[in-house]
């Protein structure tokens, strides 16, 4: 499979810049998945800033 990088990183709302999947978002989904976190683009930009990837976190801080 093709990655689209710079179409990716057009739209990746992760703030946390020494990230080096950043743009890559299966290998970012797959390092938050094997830590029980989910990725940035699942939070709000206010609840991303806390690099808080937690599911309980995200449960509670989304706003459907």
């Amino acid at each position: 499979m093709e990655c689209h990088l710079e179409l990716n990183l057009k739209k990746c709302n992760c703030t946390y810049e020494p990230c080096p999947r950043k743009g890559r978002c299966c290998e970012c989904l797959l390092y938050h998945r094997e830590n029980g976190e989910l990725p940035a683009c699942y939070f709000s930009e206010e609840a991303e800033r806390t690099y808080n990837r937690s599911i309980s976190f995200f449960i509670k801080t989304y706003k459907g």
